[in-house]
């Protein structure tokens, strides 16, 4: 199983999540970039960066109970499942812009938040499917250290 793949499936555990998230685009996605001709590979590497950047904010949600994060996953979400081309995937984040803008502000994280909010940058920088790999294995193994738990000391 790729990185990329691990990655979804580390960030998308509970039943609904797995059921509205993990469609067959997203999870296909990064087959499809290994496979697609010259003319798509620009959109099926925009696909997995969707994914990637998917898990990642869906990680950072489940740390901090936070709302911004899972605004963008929508957003982010809408244009994996509804974009045909790179532009459809501009046109639909650039119509939530503001929710971008908005996701780093008032953001209290713990450390764990701040390195999954550095690999969702590298993410949206990243120029090449290795890149985009690299950062997805690095969530993978971040993912697998994340403790989740917020009131379990007190039982």
């Amino acid at each position: 199983m790729s990185p990329y793949e691990q990655l979804l499936h580390l960030a998308f555990t509970a039943p609904n999540d797995v059921k509205y998230y993990l469609t067959p685009t997203t999870l296909r996605a990064y087959d499809q970039l290994r496979a697609a001709p010259t003319a798509e590979r620009p959109f099926r590497f925009e696909q997995v960066r969707l994914g990637v950047a998917m898990s990642l904010l869906k990680l950072v949600s489940e740390l901090g109970e936070h709302d911004e994060s899972r605004q963008v996953l929508d957003v982010l979400h809408r244009a994996l499942s509804e974009a045909r081309s790179p532009e459809d995937i501009d046109r639909i984040v650039g119509r939530e812009a503001r929710l971008f803008d908005r996701l780093y502000e008032n953001l209290y994280v713990n450390e764990e938040g701040e390195e999954l909010l550095n690999l969702f940058g590298r993410t949206l920088d990243a120029d090449a499917p290795e890149l985009l790999e690299e950062v997805a294995q690095e969530g993978v193994d971040l993912a697998r250290t994340l403790d989740f738990s917020t009131d379990d000391d007190a039982e």
